[in-house]
């Protein structure tokens, strides 16, 4: 019987795989189409995620833009170890770390709470429906959050605070606030994008096997129980590789929300990496200096992805290699 097997898979394959005689490029033609609908894709990440690599060099240099990255002067760590001794480093470094860690222990475990109760939805209309309004805000731009924030927010006519004025009480300054800064942060974050993070860990729910369910509901499995003993184990390999990869952006926050919620009142908890290097980059014209922040900020994440990745393997998870 395993004979016939191994015969049938081994026709199944010399049927779809080209052999291994035919010249490269009959087997390009062949595939031609499959390779024109990959272009797009490659052209992108070559053009900008590559080819800006390039930049980094600039981290070692005193670059000037008139004499070009291969005329500048190289200056080697001198940038880094400027850096490092700044003043603002711990205050960056904290502020920085603080948000990353809300990102990864709040925003995170929503977008899966928000997929299994999705996953959870009978009626398809309801559900789509439910899909559709967690979707859109996905869409609109930071300035728009930010611009509906004010709105809802400002202690200058804000629907929140005039509701807390008529209650009787006195109204809250959420947008000069150090306290408040960090949660807006998060909740935008939440109501933004979390609908959107769900989309790959609802294509994992839709691939669970519905006899495993079948069988644990003759068992006298109630929902709690589904969900904790077969939804669960059975995305964990997502969970996993979408935790490795959003480490590699650990310290990568965003640049355009947190800039549009900055201001003098609550620069003090705000101020992050991106924001810095905005303003000493491209206000201050210090392109080499803001490269050095940048590395750094890429050395950190890199460093972190190939940690969790051991760290998965580890434990028995496939990982992202």
């Amino acid at each position: 019987m395993s004979s016939k097997v191994t015969e049938i898979n081994n026709t199944t394959q010399q049927q779809f795989l080209s052999p291994k005689g035919k010249p490269l490029t009959k087997r390009l033609w062949k595939d031609r189409w499959l390779y024109i609908f990959l272009l797009p894709g490659i052209v992108y990440f070559a053009v900008y995620k590559y080819l800006p690599m390039w930049g980094v060099l600039m981290s070692f240099q005193n670059y000037q833009p008139h004499l070009g990255i291969w005329n500048s002067r190289w200056v080697g760590f001198k940038h880094f170890e400027r850096f490092f001794s700044e003043p603002e480093f711990w205050m960056l470094f904290r502020n920085t770390l603080y948000i990353a860690f809300l990102d990864l222990i709040i925003f995170f475990p929503i977008t899966i709470i928000i997929a299994l109760l999705l996953n959870e939805l009978r009626k398809e209309m309801f559900k789509r429906f439910v899909q559709t309004m967690v979707y859109v805000p996905h869409f609109l731009s930071w300035v728009v959050v930010v611009g509906i924030s004010y709105i809802l927010l400002t202690t200058e006519s804000g629907i929140i605070n005039e509701f807390i004025s008529w209650l009787g009480g006195d109204k809250i300054p959420f947008l000069m606030s150090e306290d408040w800064f960090r949660p807006l942060i998060i909740i935008q974050m939440i109501w933004k994008d979390a609908g959107w993070g769900t989309i790959i860990f609802l294509a994992a729910l839709a691939g669970v096997d519905s006899q495993l369910y079948e069988a644990a509901r003759i068992d006298g499995a109630n929902r709690w129980r589904l969900l904790w003993h077969i939804t669960l184990p059975s995305i964990r390999s997502v969970i996993v590789i979408l935790l490795i990869l959003r480490l590699g952006n650990f310290l990568d926050l965003g640049f355009e929300q947190i800039f549009l919620m900055l201001n003098a009142m609550n620069r003090e908890v705000g101020e992050v990496f991106d924001t810095y290097v905005y303003q000493v980059g491209i206000r201050q014209g210090q392109f080499s200096y803001s490269a050095a922040v940048g590395l750094f900020k890429s050395i950190v994440g890199f460093i972190l992805v190939i940690g969790a990745n051991s760290l998965a393997k580890k434990f028995g998870e496939e990982g992202i290699y």
